[in-house]
């Protein structure tokens, strides 16, 4: 059996690509976290073209194309610049890791863009370093992992808060771009940043506050939970097993109007005020598959040391409402870096199941054979 993975420190990029088992994978981060029909529908053309068709709902709110080959990826880049999705260079493309609510109203897609347009000033971050947004009519992304986050008070007002702490500063939003440069300013210069790496909440763990106009003082409003696939006011949310889909999916969903990505494993389709009958979408709140979490699993990730998704989809119909399994292809929890009522890891020697716990926690059982893994009684 081994646990060992390797924790590469950065996400990828469509300029800087990352390998794994099938190829390249290619991360495209849609301005604003939205896509226009023409854009969506090039993806898709582009994910056929120069890639093996799959894509990726990330937990940031990207798209990954997955299959690009060395020789494949300039032709892919030349057609997602030509879609105007690519930035400048690999440095502008990094800094632009931000994660908008999809429900943004116009003051917080103003904000975010201009965030966008002082990221030049950002000091050297690590690769993770991430902005979270989370400004629309109510917060609903306190589950998605962010390093700098600008939220709203119970009175409406903007805070900007650090990953990790209960409480926020005040900030004009005239002011946000400015202050979220000085706290990530704060963040380097508090020796957050360590061999490269480093989290803001790891940084708040060992007891540091910025102080000042950054110091925190007021508490963020409640957070809603995460929603399920339904109608909403702003279009139709449909999810994703997984959060894979074929090309062919994603250029039927194009058809249907603009879209707004989330970290949910789930595409909003703007205005679209009923549910489209395609093969491929969960649309049910209650469809077993959404309470399984499973990464790409082997071959498609280098270091899976079995394949998961088919092992979670047979699973999926046992896991009790309200309850959580993860399946992962090693130690590294990708998927669900979070903690999961069952985890099952998989290892040189078959699966590990760890109770009430997190991928790289001590397992209860261990060298379970895929086929004879049966976890009605478990939960």
């Amino acid at each position: 059996m081994s646990g060992a993975f390797q924790v590469q420190g950065w996400c990828p990029g469509a300029l800087r690509p990352m390998a794994s088992g099938d190829g390249l994978v290619v991360r495209v981060r849609a301005p604003g976290g939205r896509l226009s029909p023409a854009q969506a529908a090039g993806i898709a053309v582009a994910a056929r073209a120069h890639g093996n068709g799959l894509i990726d709902l990330s937990a940031r709110g990207n798209l990954q194309l997955r299959g690009v080959s060395e020789a494949s990826h300039a032709p892919l880049i030349d057609d997602l610049r030509a879609l105007g999705l690519i930035d400048a260079d690999a440095g502008q493309e990094a800094r632009r890791n931000l994660l908008i609510t999809p429900f943004a109203d116009a003051e917080t897609d103003a904000l975010a863009a201009a965030i966008v347009a002082a990221l030049p000033a950002m000091p050297d971050l690590p690769g993770k370093f991430g902005i979270v947004v989370d400004t629309g009519p109510a917060p609903v992304l306190d589950g998605s992992a962010g390093d700098i986050r600008l939220e709203r008070e119970t009175g409406g007002g903007l805070i900007l808060r650090c990953e990790g702490a209960a409480l926020g500063a005040p900030v004009a939003p005239e002011e946000a771009p400015s202050a979220v440069i000085a706290l990530a300013r704060w963040f380097v210069e508090a020796g957050g940043v360590t061999d490269g790496r480093g989290r803001m909440a790891a940084l708040i763990a060992r007891g540091l506050t910025p102080g000042g106009a950054l110091a925190p003082r007021v508490a963020p409003a409640p957070a809603l939970d995460a929603p399920e696939p339904a109608l909403v006011a702003q279009g139709t949310l449909v999810g994703f097993a997984f959060g894979q889909m074929e090309a062919g999916t994603l250029a039927a969903l194009a058809t249907r109007g603009a879209m707004r990505l989330t970290p949910w494993r789930m595409l909003l389709i703007e205005g679209l005020s009923q549910m489209p009958d395609l093969p491929g979408l969960i649309t049910q709140p209650d469809d077993p598959l959404r309470r399984v979490e499973a990464c790409t699993g082997a071959p498609g990730c280098l270091q899976a040391r079995a394949p998961v998704r088919a092992l979670a989809t047979r699973l999926a119909p046992q896991v009790p409402p309200g309850r959580r399994l993860h399946v992962s292809g090693c130690a590294k929890g990708c998927a669900h870096p979070g903690r999961a009522d069952l985890t099952l890891v998989a290892t040189d020697a078959g699966f590990d199941l760890i109770r009430d716990g997190r991928a790289q926690d001590t397992p209860e059982r261990r060298g379970l054979a895929a086929d004879d893994i049966d976890l009605q009684g478990d939960f």
